[in-house]
């Protein structure tokens, strides 16, 4: 190889990688960047009501149906679920800029079988479940959007599934911090971990490994 062809894939690697990195970058709810999901903002935004919810305040219980959807204005919240023995495990982050609920499940009047609760001081526009239920009932738009983003949910939670068994936590935490290089500003060490589904030691470890 001569050097000017070493030069130019040397030159196609690096534009590699930057397509690769600003694909990282994306949301990490990668349900938000579609267009579908600006109806429900506009819903919160301009016919809900703008909530503030402190630091461990839940804006859903596990056990009950969800009253409200929302739309997060500011602040952070994270997903939980409990297994037999009473542990908690952190299965979903929500940022600022994104949509909170138990979704669809609260639509269908079904208990949630997690709690979502504020990670920090949240401004939530939240709007009322049992309102959006009975418009369902005579807005055949309406209902194509729950259809459509009930799709796009199954495929982020999907792809996070298929990721769970076939990437390393390596990678896994290597996409997640791609996605938020704040992460850590946001979350606690053991939060991510759980997330992650590694011991916050071994989570430790990987951060050294890398550098980050």
């Amino acid at each position: 190889m001569n050097g000017k062809n070493w030069m130019v894939n040397k030159e196609n690697q690096i534009i590699f990688n930057f397509c690769i990195i600003r694909i990282l970058m994306a949301k990490f709810n990668t349900y938000i960047e579609h267009p579908e999901i600006g109806s429900w903002r506009d819903l919160c935004v301009n016919e809900g009501e703008l909530c503030r919810y402190t630091k461990g305040k839940e804006f859903v219980s596990i056990g009950r149906v969800a009253r409200y959807i929302g739309y997060v204005k500011s602040g952070t919240l994270k997903y939980i679920a409990y297994d037999d023995s009473g542990a908690e495990h952190i299965v979903g982050l929500e940022f600022a800029g994104e949509f909170v609920a138990d979704f669809p499940f609260s639509l269908r009047g079904e208990p949630s079988r997690v709690a979502i609760v504020a990670d920090s001081v949240c401004e939530i526009y939240q709007y009322s479940v049992r309102e959006l239920t009975e418009r369902l009932k005579s807005d055949a738009g309406l209902s194509e959007l729950v259809t459509k983003s009930t799709e796009l949910l199954f495929s982020q939670t999907y792809d996070r599934y298929i990721a769970l068994y076939c990437q390393s936590p390596e990678k896994r935490y290597y996409n997640l911090i791609a996605n938020h290089p704040d992460l850590f500003e946001l979350f606690s060490l053991k939060d991510i971990a759980s997330f992650l589904n590694v011991t916050p030691t071994y989570l430790s470890r990987i951060r050294k490994k890398l550098g980050k």
